[in-house]
């Protein structure tokens, strides 16, 4: 606390009150290395900007609206804090304690927005208890080069805003119950690989689907989601017309009155309490509204310079049109891409962890399994990357503990994609052909490493070969009755897929399930296989 006291008079006492800048130009901030660095605020018509940092002096004015932004050089990595002096008309500022490192957006919804403290509480299953202990270890440690600011959950379904409230954080005993743990996780895997700064901007909101963080103008680019999101918006309209706030807080206390009812019988007959209703969104503040997210959380912060962005969400997609998650996702990262102006940027995102108890049978269409096989075909996005996370998920627990492998699996894709370090594996195996040879598939992969081997996952170990039959596995013949198929490992990337009963396959599938425990394929990096199915494309 005193801390914080102490930080908030110096950023009261070094920035003017009338300098108007973005929250995430504040104390503590860290900038984006190599790269033309976006500075910007708000003024006076025609007043004159100065903005000096680093031995460099850029200048400027205040435009029309009101904006001013400048550009830094390219600036190399550099670890020792320094000073920003910013003049704005007749107004003068400091920004202190700056680094120079690298940048990552973090957004998504409640995997990537559980923080430290929320992942540290004891698990649902003791078999997990150990992973929680660990990451208890883990944010007890202090790193001064690793930051993050917080972007407080908002919402604006009708415009983009340009501000939030929020400071930047060093990871310290103190701070770390506010990170991200997946982004702690690959932060601090980015630090010990890389030994710069690392700085995170945390923007997800648990529960909230992906149509949320999707830029409104994202729609207007593909005719089918523009027709969805023309639609969307005019019954948002109509719904925000109708609403009555007395009505709706009426019809409320029904339901409480009804659920104080139901938790007392289920008390007597000894049985779980149903949850408590949920007090209904105004249709104007609804979390899930289209674009709603994007203009409150991801806009104000889309002029900044950053190398990449993480993305783990999905689960609320799962029972919201899973089969076009692909799409979405696609114009959620071509539309973030577009608003920053840096080209292509990296996009590296989680595939859902296991959830559910495993099924004993061959399913069928699952929405979790969907989301899962759409995010692998999204994949031919360029520079975009998948975490797989099947082996680590948790029964019972929709926000499983291990955020460690997670975040660690993000660091694979960048470290050898963005950073070149050509000794790291960053992906599991991926479906990449088969073909058809009379009773039996043959299966080929790519990212397989030096060979694919049987493996099982226990904890936060390494992946260890196993003695076992090689499972997960689905097929099915004409008649559309699905088996649990017979596969062998066949040569470094190719495996067989066969069933006695069916001699005329159509179709295999992998680890086609939510929680596919059968799943045991991995590469011999120890990265597990994704779920897949020959017949999407």
């Amino acid at each position: 606390m005193k801390y914080l006291v102490f930080f908030l008079f110096l950023f009261l006492s070094q920035l003017s009150a009338e300098l108007k800048l973005p929250a995430i130009f504040s104390h503590g901030m860290v900038l984006q290395q190599n790269m033309s660095t976006p500075v910007w605020g708000w003024g006076k018509e025609g007043d004159k900007v100065k903005v000096s940092f680093a031995g460099q002096v850029k200048r400027g004015k205040v435009d029309a609206e009101g904006n001013w932004m400048i550009k830094l050089n390219p600036m190399n990595a550099n670890a020792k804090s320094q000073k920003m002096t910013i003049e704005v008309g007749g107004d003068k500022g400091k920004i202190v304690d700056i680094l120079i490192g690298e940048v990552w957006l973090l957004s998504g919804q409640s995997n990537m927005d559980f923080d430290l403290k929320k992942i540290s509480v004891d698990a649902r299953e003791p078999k997990y208890q150990p992973i929680v202990e660990t990451i208890r270890e883990e944010a007890k440690k202090s790193d001064a080069l690793l930051r993050q600011i917080l972007v407080p959950h908002k919402t604006s379904y009708n415009k983009a805003l340009n501000n939030f409230v929020g400071e930047w954080k060093h990871s310290n005993p103190e701070n770390n119950d506010l990170f991200s743990a997946t982004g702690f996780f690959f932060g601090q895997k980015l630090r010990a690989e890389l030994n710069v700064p690392v700085g995170l901007i945390k923007a997800p909101w648990g529960g909230k689907p992906v149509e949320s963080f999707v830029p409104p103008a994202a729609y207007m680019a593909d005719p089918q989601l523009k027709a969805y999101y023309e639609k969307y918006m005019s019954d948002l309209d109509e719904r925000i017309k109708k609403y009555d706030p007395e009505k709706t807080k009426a019809m409320y206390n029904k339901r409480i009155e009804k659920w104080k009812a139901d938790v007392k019988k289920a008390k007597e007959a000894k049985k779980a309490a149903p949850r408590k209703p949920r007090y209904p969104e105004a249709p104007a503040t609804s979390t899930s509204v289209t674009g709603t997210l994007y203009n409150a959380m991801i806009h104000p912060v889309s002029k900044y310079g950053i190398k990449g962005a993480l993305w783990y969400q999905g689960e609320s997609n799962a029972g919201r049109d899973p089969s076009e998650y692909r799409k979405r996702l696609q114009a959620l990262i071509t539309g973030w891409r577009n608003v920053w102006g840096q080209g292509d940027f990296p996009f590296y995102y989680c595939q859902l962890a296991g959830f559910r108890a495993p099924p004993t049978e061959p399913i069928a269409d699952d929405g979790w399994v969907t989301v899962c096989d759409q995010m692998r075909l999204a994949l031919n996005l360029e520079n975009t990357g998948m975490a797989v996370l099947n082996d680590i998920g948790e029964e019972t627990d929709i926000h499983p503990r291990n955020k460690i492998d997670a975040g660690y699996r993000l660091a694979y894709w960048a470290l050898a994609k963005d950073y070149g370090r050509t000794d790291i594996t960053y992906s599991g195996p991926l479906y990449e052909s088969h073909e058809i040879n009379g009773s039996k598939v043959t299966v080929t992969f790519s990212e397989v490493d030096t060979g694919l081997m049987v493996a099982r996952k226990h904890l936060l170990n390494p992946a260890k070969e196993k003695a076992e039959k090689l499972g997960g596995f689905q097929i099915v013949g004409k008649d559309g009755n699905w088996k649990w198929a017979e596969a062998e490992i066949v040569s470094k990337n190719q495996v067989v897929v066969s069933h006695p009963s069916i001699s005329a396959p159509v179709e295999v599938r992998y680890a086609w399930a939510a929680n596919p425990t059968k799943a045991n394929l991995y590469n011999k990096a120890g990265l597990p296989t994704s779920v897949f199915s020959t017949l999407t494309k």
